[in-house]
């Protein structure tokens, strides 16, 4: 049984109130926090947009998302969370009367306020400055920040030097949801609490390593924005370069946040760059085509796109063969992969084991043992192993995982990532957020990539929504004698 323990009384300002995150995740997470018990009735929620709405239009658009979000709805339960929530209409981005009644809501007992920019980073800076001028950057305002944060390494420099300027970093929250997710927890517990993994996880008994992300959805509304950044940037620079960090970084000494992000920084620094020479040869960037998705036509991603514009060269899938320059590491290849319009929603980690040194069976019965850790849908781990299939006449090998699901072994409703990482911004805690070193070390090693590619003019791939992605990703295991594993 999951338990639920209060965090201490706090006031979240959501810039961006009336925006898809907003409604989508922020929102519905407090909720379901108050539901649990998590939340003290004195908590302020204020919601902060252009849109031209009343404080009930805000109430309402809040509960209809909540709604959607729940499954099992609670009108009492509602009606108090409700008395929370306020509505401001105003240009963020200057100072003016607007701000006193922002200030007004607020409560002065010394208690954590959080102001989340669940905006375009573009305006991140203008909204610290205006932040600091109404004098609302005080010791316990802790500032959230949405990825991307940046399109390159020099920009995202310019934001973390402006928020830094009115803001200390111990008070930002750079928020990568993957991070909150159970798996990805429970990877530094497997981990770290196991005497039996640790000594196996390194380049002396893991053969190989795969990260996945794939997604069903095409650009659902976020056309204008994904076509100026691409697979590389949306996806690879944040999530799955976090998920290597964490597979691959050595142990802390403590579980505090600045022991765990120099780990990770680490690793960042060690990922070896792509160079012209290299990158033909161990990367692939594609382009869905029209297909069939879970039986449903879609139109190709050229298609999608709104407007009279030329072809575009986005990339909307993006797999790699990446290498950890250290010690623990050298010679193991991680594969990552991710892209839109998919055959099915999927994201998981992979660790593919060495085989047995003596073959005392079958070569043809034996695979390789592989920890597989899913992380959407159906969180949960596995790991394959081969044991004898019951029965006479000699020794027949099953493949079968040891099998721990969420769903199976966890009979409640556990909080999903962005419940949990606001609970932990409440709290202080920054070890499951990014650092600005963090930051500028993936762009700094995402510019290398984006750089050769230019350099070679990298062939644009196309594959058909609805599968695995382009031929060219699977050549990419294949010319290493490996395949991508499709459970």
């Amino acid at each position: 049984m999951a338990e639920f323990i209060p965090v201490d009384p706090f006031d979240i300002v959501i810039f961006g109130g009336t925006g898809d995150l907003s409604k989508r995740k922020l929102i519905p997470a407090l909720f379901h926090r108050f539901l649990d018990g998590q939340i003290d009735q004195s908590c302020r929620i204020v919601g902060v947009a252009r849109s031209k709405l009343s404080r009930q239009e805000f109430v309402n658009l809040a509960k209809e998302a909540c709604q959607a979000a729940s499954s099992n709805w609670d009108e009492g339960k509602w009606g108090s969370f409700s008395e929370f929530l306020e509505y401001i209409h105003m240009d963020v981005t200057k100072v003016g009367p607007s701000w006193n009644t922002l200030k007004g809501y607020l409560t002065n007992d010394g208690r954590p306020q959080v102001f989340y920019l669940a905006t375009t980073p573009l305006i991140y800076t203008a909204i610290c400055n205006v932040l600091g001028e109404v004098g609302l950057n005080t010791p316990n305002a802790r500032l959230v920040l949405e990825k991307p944060i940046g399109t390159d390494l020099e920009s995202a420099r310019e934001i973390n030097a402006g928020v830094g300027a009115i803001f200390e970093e111990k008070s930002i929250y750079r928020i990568d949801h993957y991070l909150g997710k159970e798996t990805v927890q429970n990877l530094i517990v497997l981990r770290f609490a196991n005497a039996l993994l640790e000594p196996v996880w390194s380049r002396n008994a893991i053969d190989h390593v795969q990260i996945t992300v794939a997604e069903e959805l095409g650009l659902e509304g976020r056309a204008d924005y994904y076509d100026r950044s691409g697979a590389v940037r949306d996806m690879i620079q944040n999530h799955l370069l976090q998920l290597v960090c964490l597979t691959a970084m050595e142990p802390p000494n403590s579980l505090e946040a600045d022991d765990v992000r120099v780990e990770k920084i680490k690793v960042l620094k060690a990922l070896k760059p792509y160079t012209a020479e290299t990158v033909l040869q161990n990367s692939t960037r594609a382009q869905y085509d029209a297909g069939l998705v879970k039986g449903k036509k879609v139109v190709s991603y050229q298609e999608s796109l709104s407007g009279e514009k030329p072809k575009s060269t986005t990339e909307t899938f993006v797999a790699l063969k990446v290498e950890i320059q250290n010690g623990r590491w050298a010679g193991v290849p991680f594969y990552l992969r991710t892209g839109k319009r998919m055959e099915g929603r999927r994201s998981s980690i992979m660790i593919q084991f060495k085989p047995t040194p003596h073959p005392l069976f079958d070569k043809a019965d034996r695979l390789p043992n592989r920890l597989v850790m899913r992380l959407q849908p159906d969180e949960g781990m596995r790991l394959f192993m081969q044991i004898k299939e019951p029965g006479p006449g000699g020794l027949r090998l099953k493949y079968l995982p040891l099998d721990l699901s969420y769903a199976e072994n966890f009979t409640v409703r556990y909080p999903d990532a962005y419940e949990r990482l606001l609970m932990d911004i409440v709290r202080g805690n920054l070890a499951l957020f990014m650092s600005r070193d963090e930051v500028e070390a993936a762009w700094r090693w995402v510019d290398q990539l984006l750089k050769s590619w230019d350099e070679v003019s990298q062939p644009l791939e196309t594959y058909v929504a609805g599968t695995q992605g382009p031929i060219q990703s699977a050549m990419l295991l294949d010319r290493d004698g490996r395949e991508w594993w499709e459970q």
